[in-house]
């Protein structure tokens, strides 16, 4: 999966995205920070390297926030919340990427539209992963409600492409 998305989007790393990619690693096996620098630069085919000056303050950053954890062999592994924070993600992924997919086959409408939500999922992602431990609870509901609203948007262009269709 990972090599994938290399494949698609090149060189480009989007904010936010070593964040997630740790925790995604995480999930399947424990790992010192070696370990993810080297699965990284593996999984990418040298495409994208990442500096133990990302990933190791990247990692007192999960620290901080509980996501992860040190194991005495000096591997981290997730929490319990770094558990429940990854499935969310993934809840998420799995969400967004049917949409596109339907989007996608639609042509060029199908382009624009994906083209304005991923942007603003870039925008957010950026803004959540970087602010997360610092948010009320109240910011945390207006940024749910408005990733809900995007994915009701996308319903909506979906329901009207395959009404054009039949008709």
């Amino acid at each position: 999966m990972v090599q994938d998305w290399f494949q698609r989007v090149g060189s480009s790393v989007p904010r936010g995205f070593s964040r997630y990619f740790i925790l995604e690693l995480l999930k399947k096996k424990n790992r010192t920070g070696k370990e993810i620098i080297d699965y990284a630069i593996e999984q990418s085919n040298g495409i994208w390297k990442p500096s133990p000056g990302l990933i190791y303050p990247l990692l007192g950053r999960l620290l901080d926030e509980e996501l992860i954890e040190e194991a005495k062999d000096g591997r981290y592994q997730l929490t319990k919340k770094g558990l429940e924070t990854a499935a969310d993600v993934d809840k998420i992924n799995d969400i967004v990427k049917k949409q596109l997919d339907v989007l996608f086959r639609l042509g060029n409408v199908g382009r624009f539209v994906v083209m304005d939500l991923l942007e603003k999922i870039f925008s957010m992602g950026s803004i959540l992963s970087s602010n997360i431990t610092q948010m009320t609870d109240e910011e945390t509901v207006k940024y749910k409600t408005f990733l809900e609203s995007e994915l009701k948007k996308i319903n909506k262009t979906k329901k009207k492409v395959k009404q054009i269709k039949i008709e």
